[in-house]
């Protein structure tokens, strides 16, 4: 298995601890309506929320992606370097966005966006 594969595994996987931060932010979680509590979460909490949210948005693109590079035959230096970044931007994402760096965050969601077309771009 590669290291974008790998990455793979690790991005399916991000979102969770996003989660959990929002989860532990406020007392009184109510999983029976789990949704609903967290949309009424401020701070910390809710850009938590956030960020787990647009984790999971970015999941079928970067999957997409991997698969598509390795099989049309991509060179898999570039591949895995690109899986990692991806990596390496998103939990930089998620930590700017709880810390409420807008601007950082940003940028880190674009580079990871360009981590995206360019395992594309490797494999044309």
């Amino acid at each position: 298995m590669t290291i974008a594969y790998w990455c793979v595994l690790v991005a399916i996987l991000l979102p969770y601890p996003f989660t959990m931060i929002a989860k532990a932010s406020k007392r009184g979680f109510d999983n029976s309506k789990p949704r609903s509590w967290l949309g009424e979460l401020e701070g910390r909490g809710a850009r938590a929320n956030w960020a787990q949210m647009n984790t999971f948005e970015a999941l079928p693109g970067f999957v997409a992606a991997v698969i598509v590079a390795h099989l049309a035959g991509g060179p898999q230096y570039w591949i895995d370097l690109l899986s990692i970044n991806f990596i390496a931007l998103r939990i930089a994402y998620g930590v700017t966005y709880i810390a409420d760096k807008p601007t950082l965050r940003s940028l880190f969601w674009f580079l990871a966006l360009g981590c995206v077309v360019a395992l594309f771009v490797v494999s044309a």
